[in-house]
């Protein structure tokens, strides 16, 4: 199977098919990140490879900006695979490559189709797919809504125009009804949906995760296909890097904070919350700090391991128990 990493942007598609693996030898060709775009990147793979020959094209998840291209190579029946931006990465490193621009960044995408083998992404269901915009555009809200109350609370101190704070006021009681309304219809969508309704409830038996938690995980257990619990949490980026050389260490270990940002922010208030009243986790806390450990290190690794309990239960569909690990 040949191979095409595609290294996407806004505008255009970089993009490399590695037509063989041991010389290295590859085509190289930009296109529009537009339906046309995706035409003629089509009949240009065409044109390189042996008549009958399969090739799948692999991409990193960046935003949005990947999807259409993806939902579009699908329909056209084309393997596609999507890779964390971490792993790839990792992987640039490991081929020792330290320059960066977009054709560059495709070859190192297409080889690591080629040497890694990654597996071929499914589209997550339309439930799935208004869920996730559904919590993104709560997200938005959230964030427009914090600033219209910090401007409100500075006009409050300050000589503003009656107008100016009657907009605010105004707009900030828009914004909280626009934040109902949406959690109403992520409720709704959940209830609908039996399989998510079901592992939001099995993810609530967890002490310390609420609502938000298990909404957000609930969504990221039906997005992507895990194997274990570790793949989960390095996805998240909650996987600790160290800056060691021989016996320097030059940094203290932080977490790689790769990933989905908003459900880190989300496993860090649980974290806060599990220390206390979840007792499982609790202990895990005290003993790490019992034997040296600084607090942002073993809030960090309470992350993990609620992450680890909430694919245990997922996995196994069973609640939580206190011997879950």
């Amino acid at each position: 199977m040949f191979n095409l990493g595609i290294d996407v942007s806004k505008l255009k598609l970089d993009c490399v098919l590695l037509l063989e693996t041991i010389s290295f030898k590859i085509k190289h060709k930009v296109v529009d990140n537009s339906p046309e775009g995706y035409l003629i990147l089509q009949q240009w793979v065409s044109a390189h490879i042996p008549q009958g020959e399969a090739w799948q094209a692999i991409m990193e998840a960046t935003g949005v900006y990947h999807e259409r291209l993806a939902y579009a190579l699908h329909h056209a029946n084309i393997p596609v695979a999507i890779i964390n931006p971490a792993q790839l990465r990792l992987f640039a490193l490991s081929l020792a490559v330290k320059s960066k621009n977009d054709r560059l960044d495709a070859v190192v995408i297409a080889r690591f189709g080629a040497e890694r083998h990654p597996k071929q992404w499914q589209p997550p269901s339309q439930e799935v797919r208004g869920l996730t915009q559904l919590l993104s555009r709560s997200e938005a809200i959230a964030k427009e809504l914090q600033r219209e109350s910090n401007r409100l609370e500075k006009a409050s101190v300050t000589d503003t125009h009656a107008f100016v704070n009657e907009s605010l006021t105004k707009s900030i009681l828009f914004l909280k009804q626009q934040l109902k309304d949406i959690q109403q219809a992520i409720d709704e969508l959940i209830q609908a949906e039996k399989s998510m309704k079901q592992d939001k409830a099995l993810l609530e038996t967890i002490p310390a995760v609420g609502d938000k938690t298990s909404t957000y995980m609930t969504m990221l257990f039906h997005q992507h296909h895990f194997e274990d619990a570790p793949q989960v949490t390095a996805f998240l980026g909650l996987i600790p890097v160290e800056h060691t050389s021989g016996s320097s260490v030059y940094k203290r270990p932080h977490l790689a904070k790769s990933g989905h940002s908003r459900l880190r922010c989300i496993l860090y208030m649980a974290a806060l919350v599990a220390i206390t009243h979840n007792p499982h986790l609790r202990d895990f806390y005290q003993r790490l700090l019992a034997k040296g450990k600084a607090k942002k290190a073993a809030l960090g690794a309470v992350m993990r391991k609620l992450v680890h309990i909430c694919y245990g239960v997922f996995k196994h569909q069973t609640p939580y128990q206190i011997n879950t690990s």
